[in-house]
C-alpha cells in the first residue's frame, strides 16, 4: 500500500489463459460423467482399505471406516485457495465489501508502515485487475463496514486515534465506476475494530472500543446517520467475527479489552437477536480467536483464520489457517477445511458462492494475497477426516523420488505407509529414483520404474512384497532385459506392462515373463518421425481403446499409437517441455510443462491450446510440474517436482487450492516432500479415477 496515495497499487496482471466460460462448463461436465462412471458419488465415503503405521513396520489390512454419510443434512467441507494473483502491497485491517458483478470494493486499512490509508478501490476477481475508485475524506483502518440503503457505509475506524465518523458512498460499484465518499454521520461516540453485519435493510455495528473502554452496545441504523442501541454483548470484545444468520448475528471470539483477559483472545460464541434484544452465549470455539473472518455461504456459517492473542499487550500470535463450519442448533464448530496462507485481521465480502479474503496478517506481516472460500461436498463433509481435501475418500499415492521412497496418505495428509520400510526392505539393487508409481489389481499392487536405476518393479500393496521386476539395477542398456531411463510404467489388463523406455526412445510393450513383446520407435533413433521414430518418449498413457498417448520432449509433439505402431494423430504444441499426457474428453487432452515456469495445458488434437494455467510468480507459480491430472473433485492435482511439493489447481479460478510438502525446502520428516515426480488415487472400492483402465 502506498499511503500517500491512501490506496493499493495495481497488481500484476493475471496469468491465465483460455479460461473462457464454455470450456470451464465443458471440463465440469466431463468430471460428472467420469464420477457417475467410477461410482465417486456415494452415499458412504471411506478413508480407505488400509490403515497402517506412519514407520511402515505394520501391514495389516483393516476394515474400511466409513468417514461421512454424504445426504442432504451433512454441512459441506470449503474448497479454499489463494489465487494466482495478488495485491501489490500488503494490506489489512481494511473494509471489503461486494461490489457490481465479480468486483470487490475495498475501502482504508492498514499499510506496511502501519500507516493508515483512504484508497477506495475494486477488484475484479476474475482477473485480479484493481481499479482506483476515490478516496475516503479521512485514512481508516479497522472500521466496521456495511452496505445499507444503496451506500457503503465506513463505520468508525482508527486513524490513528478512534474515530466516531460514517464515511459513506454510492453502492454497488464496479471497476468502471467513481465514488466520491462523504462524511454522512457519526456514531454515538468513538469506535473502531468493530464489525458491521446487515440484515435486510438494517446494519449493526458489533464489538469494538473506544480507544480504551470496550463498547458492548450493538448499534442498528439504516441510514448511517441515525442509531439505535438494540442489544448489549454478554462479553464485551474488540477484533470479533460476525454474520447474520436466520434473523439473528453470531459474534465468534475477539479480544478482550478489561479485565483479567485483558488483551487476550477469548472462546465465547455469542447470539444476538436484534428483534428480542437478547444476547447469549451459545457455544465456543475449539480456543480463543481474534481477527477472523466469518461469512455465509450455501446456508451455511463459516468462520476462517483469526489468531491468539497471549498477554496483556495485545501482540497477535500466528495466523490459523483452520476454516470452522458453525452448527447454530449444537453451538459447535466442525473442522471444514484449511487457508493456503494462515490469515487474521483480513477484509472478507461474499460476491455469489464464493467468500473472499483479502490481504490480513499471516506469520507475523502484512499479506497482499487473495484467497477465495466455496462450500463443496466433493470436498468432504464438515466435521469428518480429510474435510477440505482434494482427493477427500482416496488415498494419494505419491512417488517422492528425491527421497527414494513411496508415501501412501490419507486425506488428511497423514502418511499411512512408506516403501521401503523396515518390514518391506528394498528389491536387490536397491529402490532408487521412483520417477512414477500407479496403482493397480483393483489397488492391491504397485508399479514404479526407477528413472535412473534403470528398472521397473510391481510391489504388493500394503505388503510392499517384490512381485515383479525388470531391468538391471544401475546398468542401462537396449538389449532384452535391459531398460535406459524407463518412464511412466503402467500395469495393462492383460498383463503386460507399457513403458516409455526413454534414452532409448521408443516405448516397450513386455510381457508378465518378462519378454519384450511389441515396441513403438527404433531404438536410439531418436527424432520425431512417426510411425517409424519417437524423440524421446516421456509418456505413454494407455487409453480407453487400447492405444497409448505418447509424448516426445525432442520437438515437442503429442502423439497417438495403437499397440501395433500405427499413428492415429500427432500433433505439436508449444511447449518447452511436454510430459505425461492424459486424455480427459472425447478431443480434450491434459499436459504438464516441464520447465520453469511449469504450466498446467489442456489442448485438443488441432493443437489448439484451451486452458493454460502458468502464472510467473507467487505461491501458485509451479517448477518442472511432470504429471498433472484432473481429480474427481474437478481439480488438476500435479507433482510440482522443484518445488518439493505436491499441488491442486482450481481451473474455473486459478486458485492454488491444497499442497503437501514446503515449498522449495526438500525434507523427509511429515509435511516435507523432496522431488516429488509422480502420483496416484486410489479409492475404497479398488479403483483408480485418474486410469480407470489400468487400475
Amino acid at each position: 500500500m502506498n499511503n500517500a496515495s491512501g490506496g493499493i497499487r495495481p497488481p500484476s496482471p493475471i496469468r491465465l489463459g483460455g479460461m473462457r466460460a464454455r470450456r470451464r462448463r465443458a471440463r465440469r461436465a466431463i468430471v460428472r460423467r467420469r464420477m457417475v462412471a467410477i461410482g465417486v458419488v456415494v452415499v458412504v465415503v471411506t478413508v480407505g482399505a488400509v490403515a497402517i503405521s506412519s514407520s511402515g513396520s505394520s501391514t495389516k489390512a483393516v476394515p474400511r471406516v466409513p468417514v461421512a454419510s454424504l445426504v442432504s443434512h451433512t454441512v459441506a467441507a470449503v474448497e479454499s485457495g489463494v489465487l494466482p494473483w495478488s495485491l501489490s502491497a500488503p494490506i489489512s485491517r481494511e473494509l471489503v465489501l461486494p461490489g457490481a458483478g465479480s468486483a470487490l470494493v475495498i475501502a482504508g486499512g492498514l499499510s506496511a508502515g502501519q500507516s493508515s490509508a483512504s484508497g477506495v478501490f475494486s477488484l475484479d476477481t476474475v482477473t485480479g485487475t484493481l481499479s482506483a475508485l476515490g478516496a475516503l475524506p479521512s485514512a481508516v483502518h479497522d472500521a466496521a463496514g456495511a452496505s445499507v440503503g444503496g451506500h457503503d457505509l465506513v463505520l468508525g475506524g482508527g486513524s490513528p486515534t478512534t474515530t466516531a465518523g460514517v464515511e459513506a458512498f454510492a453502492a454497488p460499484v464496479g471497476a468502471s465506476g467513481k465514488v466520491s465518499p462523504i462524511v454522512a454521520g457519526q456514531l454515538p461516540q468513538p469506535r473502531s475494530d468493530a464489525v458491521g453485519v446487515t440484515i435486510g435493510t438494517t446494519a449493526y455495528v458489533v464489538g469494538g472500543y473506544d480507544g480504551t473502554n470496550p463498547d458492548a452496545n450493538v448499534l442498528a441504523t439504516t441510514d448511517g446517520q441515525h442509531f439505535t442501541t438494540v442489544a448489549t454483548l454478554a462479553v464485551p470484545v474488540r477484533y470479533p467475527a460476525a454474520a447474520a444468520f436466520g434473523g439473528a448475528i453470531y459474534v465468534f471470539g475477539g479480544q478482550a479489552v478489561t479485565g483479567a483477559s485483558a488483551g487476550q483472545a477469548v472462546d465465547s460464541i455469542q447470539r444476538i437477536d436484534p428483534a428480542t434484544h437478547q444476547v447469549s452465549v451459545v457455544g465456543h470455539l475449539p480456543g480463543p480467536l481474534a481477527g477472523a473472518m466469518a461469512a455465509v455461504l450455501g446456508g451455511q456459517i463459516y468462520v476462517a483464520g483469526g489468531a491468539a492473542q497471549t498477554g496483556a499487550t495485545a501482540s497477535p500470535g500466528p495466523a490459523s489457517t483452520a476454516i470452522w463450519a458453525f452448527d447454530p442448533a449444537k453451538g459447535t464448530m466442525l473442522n471444514a477445511g484449511n487457508l493456503i496462507v494462515p490469515t487474521s485481521y483480513a477484509g472478507i465480502a461474499v460476491v455469489g458462492s464464493r467468500a473472499w479474503i483479502v490481504g490480513g496478517e499471516s506469520s507475523g506481516a502484512l499479506t497482499a494475497s487473495v484467497q477465495m472460500l466455496t462450500p463443496n461436498p466433493l470436498f468432504g463433509a464438515a466435521g469428518h477426516h480429510g474435510a477440505g481435501s482434494p482427493y477427500y475418500g482416496a488415498t494419494l499415492l505419491v512417488a517422492d523420488r528425491g527421497n527414494d521412497r513411496l508415501l501412501a496418505m490419507t486425506p488428511g495428509d497423514h502418511i499411512v505407509w512408506t516403501y521401503p520400510s523396515a518390514s518391506a526392505p528394498a528389491p536387490a539393487g536397491g529402490f532408487y529414483f521412483p520417477d512414477d508409481a500407479f496403482f493397480a489389481a483393483k489397488g492391491t499392487e504397485i508399479i514404479s520404474n526407477q528413472e535412473e536405476n534403470h528398472t521397473i518393479v510391481i510391489i504388493g500393496y500394503p505388503s510392499g512384497k517384490l512381485l515383479w521386476s525388470y531391468g538391471h539395477p544401475g546398468v542401462s542398456g537396449s538389449g532384452p532385459g535391459y531398460l535406459d531411463q524407463p518412464d511412466d510404467a503402467y500395469l495393462l489388463r492383460n498383463g503386460e506392462i507399457t513403458v516409455a523406455d526413454a534414452l532409448n526412445c521408443r516405448i516397450l510393450f513386455i510381457s508378465h515373463s518378462q519378454v519384450p513383446v511389441g515396441q513403438i520407435g527404433t531404438d536410439g533413433n531418436c527424432t520425431h518421425h512417426p510411425p517409424v521414430d519417437v524423440g524421446y518418449p516421456n509418456g505413454d498413457t494407455p487409453l480407453a481403446d487400447g492405444n497409448v498417448l505418447v509424448s516426445e520432449i525432442h520437438g515437442s509433439w503429442v502423439s497417438e499409437y495403437t499397440p501395433q505402431g500405427t499413428l492415429v494423430w500427432t500433433v505439436h504444441l508449444p511447449l518447452a517441455y511436454p510430459s505425461d499426457p492424459q486424455q480427459i474428453g472425447p478431443d480434450l487432452y491434459l499436459i504438464a510443462d516441464y520447465a520453469k515456469p511449469g504450466a498446467i495445458v489442456e489442448f485438443n488434437r488441432a493443437g489448439q491450446i484451451l486452458y493454460k494455467y502458468a502464472p510467473a510468480s507467487g505461491l501458485g507459480a509451479l517448477d518442472h510440474p511432470s504429471l498433472v491430472e484432473l481429480l474427481p473433485s474437478g481439480v488438476f492435482m500435479t507433482n510440482d517436482d522443484y518445488r518439493d511439493r505436491m499441488a491442486a489447481i482450481d481451473p474455473a479460478t486459478g486458485a492454488l487450492v491444497w499442497q503437501y510438502g514446503t515449498p522449495g525446502t526438500p525434507g523427509t520428516a511429515p509435511g516435507f516432500l523432496n522431488t516429488p515426480d509422480g502420483f496416484d488415487l486410489l479409492l475404497p472400492n479398488g479403483t483408480t479415477p485418474t486410469h480407470p483402465i489400468t487400475g
